[in-house]
C-alpha cells in the first residue's frame, strides 16, 4: 500500500505542476485515501486506494476503471492499460486541453 500511496502523491504534485504550467485551474483536494480532482467546467476525476482489494480505482467521465500493481506498475484489471496514461487521456478530455500525468 506504499506504493499506492506514492500514486496520490505523484498526482497531487502533478496537479501543482500542471496549475503553475497552464490555465488548466485544476483544483485537487485529498481525504484521506482519495483524491478529488475538480475541472473549470466542474467535472470531476476521483481516485481512490481499495486497501483491501490491494487496487486503486478511478472513476472519470469516460467510467470507472480498477488498477493493480503488476510488474512494477499500476495496470488496469481489463487489461485497458496503466493508470497514470489512463488519468492523462482522461484529464485531458475533461479538461479541454492537454495535460501531463506521471509517476
Amino acid at each position: 500500500m506504499d506504493k499506492a500511496e506514492a500514486v496520490l502523491n505523484a498526482i497531487e504534485v502533478c496537479c501543482d505542476r500542471i496549475n503553475d504550467e497552464t490555465d488548466a485551474d485544476l483544483d485537487n483536494q485529498r481525504t484521506g485515501g482519495m483524491v478529488t480532482l475538480t475541472f473549470h467546467n466542474r467535472t470531476q476525476i476521483i481516485i481512490n486506494l481499495q486497501k483491501p482489494l490491494r487496487e486503486i480505482w478511478m472513476a472519470a467521465k469516460s467510467g470507472g476503471y480498477h488498477y493493480r500493481w503488476v510488474n512494477g506498475s499500476w495496470q488496469d484489471t481489463k487489461e485497458q492499460g496503466e493508470l497514470f496514461s489512463a488519468l492523462t487521456v482522461s484529464a485531458s478530455a475533461q479538461a479541454g486541453l492537454a495535460l501531463e500525468f506521471t509517476a
